[in-house]
């Protein structure tokens, strides 16, 4: 009898990317609203929420050329993002130590707040993962890093800060299901429901270390370690 549905169905691939780009609609919408709360246009809020992130104390203040492609827009769509952050007293320049002739962003005082705001748009969604189990989000949390790889991958989105793509990152070095992974970072066993998506620790591994660690990561091999 199934035959029949697998008849009568779109491919199930379809059916997530449907999905997905449901949820994503969603988001955006949530996103329109509290952006509009502070006058600010979503690019505007996104790129707020980019330099918030990517700042902060013990941090190199973000570059322009950063917040484009954390955006994944060009250079002037960002620049003019920023320039009315700029105007709406929410984001400075400061000079950037790394390189003399750039500058980096930072928050104000108001941008602080603003971010914090920006921040909860996501909350609807939020709540809706709380309702899944503790073994569903560790679950879709897998998942989700294994989607944000592929378009990593595909070049469809800036290079993400993942824990499954960083030099620390040793899979499945330990026995312990529940925490199987190693971060060599803090010399600590991690579990799935630990995995990180932007960390700021994350040191990239070369595109050829990467992918021998990933199919050790994919592979769900216990005790398979990456190369020195």
């Amino acid at each position: 009898m199934t035959a029949v549905f697998d008849t009568l169905s779109e491919p199930l691939s379809r059916r997530l990317a449907s999905g997905l780009s449901r949820l994503s609609a969603a988001l955006r919408a949530g996103q329109w609203r509290l952006g509009e709360a502070r006058g600010l246009t979503p690019t505007q809020a996104q790129a707020l929420a980019v330099i918030a992130a990517r700042g902060g104390p013990g941090r190199h203040a973000p570059r322009l050329s950063e917040v484009a492609e954390q955006l994944a827009v060009s250079r002037p769509t960002a620049s003019d993002a920023v320039a009315a952050l700029e105007r709406k007293g929410l984001v400075a320049r400061q000079p950037d130590p790394r390189d003399a002739r750039a500058s980096g962003l930072v928050l104000t005082g108001e941008g602080q707040a603003a971010a914090s705001d920006a921040g909860d748009w996501p909350a609807m969604l939020l709540d809706t993962a709380a309702d899944l189990s503790p073994a569903e989000q560790e679950m879709l949390l897998r998942l989700v890093v294994k989607m944000i790889r592929g378009l990593q991958a595909r070049g469809a989105i800036a290079p993400a800060r993942l824990c499954v793509t960083c030099r620390h990152f040793r899979p499945y070095a330990h026995g312990d299901a529940l925490a199987p992974h190693h971060c060599a970072y803090v010399d600590a066993p991690f579990g799935d429901r630990h995995l990180r998506l932007d960390c700021p620790e994350q040191d990239p591994l070369p595109p050829a270390e990467a992918e021998v660690v990933w199919a050790r990561f994919t592979s769900g091999a216990p005790g398979a370690s990456p190369p020195n």
